[in-house]
């Protein structure tokens, strides 16, 4: 990114868990990945903190699977009729913080790491990457680590 060009990173928490990484921290990830990734242009990304009933709902009528998971990612796109230093809305990461929170204690992993690797995985998402595909995924991997590494915070995909 340009030198002093961030992400406008709006952060909604509508989580009853206290636990939740506050919204510096969480800006701090969404642009240490942009800046990561390559992505050089300004622009704006939400990320809401939700409890597992409407993460459910939102999984449900987005992906049409009936149950929580842990971060889902909504792409956005250019809007027409904004200057090109407006940037654009990248899109919107729904993280949810009672499955993140259970994740990490059944993977013995710290917290903090995963809300880091939730939010580099939804970013990542947002700016194109996708594990759909083996190949796919191991690039989309291989790049998380890095990220993650760059901040002192383990392989997640290390211990398979």
């Amino acid at each position: 990114m340009e030198k002093g060009r961030t992400l406008r990173v709006d952060v909604q928490c509508d989580a009853a868990d206290t636990n939740v990484p506050a919204a510096a921290v969480i800006a701090d990830w969404i642009n240490l990945t942009a800046k990561w990734s390559g992505f050089e242009a300004g622009g704006e990304v939400s990320v809401r903190v939700v409890d597992a009933g409407e993460m459910r709902a939102l999984n449900r009528r987005f992906r049409r699977q009936d149950k929580t998971t842990n971060v889902l990612a909504f792409p956005g796109g250019e809007l027409a009729g904004l200057p090109a230093e407006a940037g654009r809305l990248l899109g919107d990461i729904v993280v949810c913080a009672p499955v993140v929170r259970a994740e990490a204690d059944a993977q013995d992993k710290p917290l903090a790491d995963h809300w880091a690797h939730m939010l580099v995985h939804g970013m990542l998402h947002l700016l194109g990457h996708d594990h759909v595909e083996p190949r796919q995924a191991r690039n989309m991997e291989r790049l998380e680590a890095e990220i993650l590494a760059s901040r002192g915070v383990r392989d997640p995909y290390d211990d398979r």
